[in-house]
């Protein structure tokens, strides 16, 4: 399979600079697998899909303002850092940009009042560096860091809330679950009295989900690991929705690697995980848990569009995307959704 089969022609217009307000009025493109029938519908319309019993699963992993300007010590040369993944309490992972930042070099960030001191470990196998710091960052990263916002946005971000979902929980991701942005309080409520059941997963998302896959071949990529949870109380609540034969709805495409990873090779039940994950869905794939997902328009050649080519068919998702390119939906993390059953 080529990776070029998963190639679009989007116009620069149509990627989404700023999010819509409220989040809840973003389009919905309703794509119905068995026939490849589409409607175009708005996303509080989302509760005129769902019928009782249906079980939405949303990953409530939180972006960090994981952006950080720092110093090199002692000569002051500036350095930015976007901070990817963490080692353990210490130390993370990071990718430095500026001026060279070798092993040893010693890095300053905030001003002398409320500074952090850190500095380069080593160098990660994809040439990334391993960052040390002194003391605990997390709780500094709110007023010291900024939001690592993806390279296609380029309008400033007034609310950095906008870039979390309303029920984000756990820190831990350098990008947003962007299915899940569309949800407003008031939807979830009226999602839930209407008798569907809301479940949490995790997903830490990391910044590959913007790169494209370079082989030409898609079975040659080697996808990039996430870290991702599915509690024992998730998997009861999931397992009880299967054997009764209620849809299990994924919110974004990260929800749907956490289900099926949790589900791998193992057609009659969903365990409890805990750990990293690499599975690569593309089509070819056999879902094991997945009815129906909501997922937002994503980046051609990505591992993110493959995945869901693979739901919804390669042929079925090539006519959603010309209808949406047609129709003026706005596209990627501030854009407009889908809903594919």
């Amino acid at each position: 399979m080529l990776t070029s089969d998963f190639d679009y022609l989007l116009p620069p217009e149509q990627i989404a600079q700023h999010p819509i307000e409220p989040r809840d009025r973003s389009r919905l493109l309703v794509m119905h697998r068995d026939n490849g029938r589409l409607e175009h519908r708005t996303f509080s319309d989302l509760v005129e899909l769902l019928v009782p019993g249906d079980v939405l699963v949303a990953n409530d992993t939180r972006v960090i303002p994981a952006r950080l300007m720092a110093r090199k010590d002692p000569s002051g040369g500036k350095v930015e850092l976007l901070l990817l993944s963490r080692v353990d309490p210490l130390r993370w992972e990071a990718l430095v940009k500026g001026r060279r930042a070798d092993p040893g070099q010693r890095l300053i960030i905030g001003e002398e009042a409320d500074q952090v001191l850190g500095w380069v470990e080593g160098v990660t196998p994809s040439g990334g560096r391993l960052l040390r710091f002194e003391d605990l960052i997390d709780d500094r990263l709110e007023h010291l860091g900024q939001m690592p916002l993806p390279p296609y946005i380029h309008e400033t971000l007034a609310d950095r809330e906008r870039y979390q979902t309303v029920y984000a929980r756990a820190q831990g991701s350098v990008a947003a679950p962007t299915a899940g942005l569309h949800f407003t309080p008031e939807l979830i409520d009226r999602i839930k009295d209407m008798g569907v059941e809301w479940v949490n997963v995790l997903l830490h998302i990391g910044l590959d989900t913007f790169r494209p896959v370079s082989e030409e071949r898609v079975e040659d990529h080697e996808i990039h690991t996430e870290y991702c949870e599915l509690s024992a109380s998730a998997a009861e609540r999931l397992n009880e929705a299967r054997h009764e034969g209620r849809r299990i709805i994924a919110i974004g495409t990260t929800s749907v690697r956490v289900l099926e990873t949790a589900c791998a090779g193992r057609q009659a039940e969903i365990l409890p995980y805990s750990g990293r994950t690499r599975l690569f869905i593309y089509p070819g794939h056999t879902f094991s848990v997945v009815d129906a997902m909501v997922t937002n328009f994503h980046l051609p050649r990505s591992s993110l569009l493959m995945l869901v080519s693979a739901f919804a068919g390669v042929a079925n998702t090539r006519r959603a995307y010309d209808a949406a390119v047609r129709s003026g939906y706005r596209f990627y993390s501030f854009g407009d959704s889908m809903f594919i059953v």
